[in-house]
């Protein structure tokens, strides 16, 4: 009975760990553009082209965290016209009431990140 009792809470100990390390992990473009279609309402073409966006942003980002080389400033700093570059092109493949409702979660991701409490699944602003 202990053996199982230990070979548990070695298990649950695993869990929780992983779970703390899984938090930082960024969503993939396409989940990303899967989420703001549930979210937004998009239109299939919509989604595709969004899924795009986001994937030469996420190539971008990717170029930049290998460049800065764990420098968290110079990340921010060359990270934010090529977040602002992306949304603005995803505003622009919008409708007026999808790009409200996109330009409220961004600024409510904005408000999260500045409490510390997270970027909500990816971040994008």
């Amino acid at each position: 009975m202990r053996k199982i009792m230990l070979v548990c809470c070695f298990l649950l100990g695993l869990t929780a760990i992983s779970r703390a390390q899984g938090g930082g992990q960024r969503m993939s473009p396409e989940d990303r553009a899967k989420q703001l279609q549930t979210t937004l309402k998009l239109t299939d073409d919509q989604t595709g082209k969004i899924t795009a966006i986001l994937k030469v942003q996420a190539t971008k980002m990717d170029s930049v965290r290998t460049a800065a080389n764990g420098d968290r400033t110079a990340m921010r700093t060359a990270m934010g016209p090529i977040r602002t570059a992306a949304n603005d092109q995803i505003k622009a493949l919008l409708t007026p009431d999808q790009a409200t409702a996109y330009q409220k979660m961004l600024d409510e991701q904005r408000a999260r990140m500045q409490q510390g409490g997270g970027g909500g699944g990816g971040g994008g602003n």
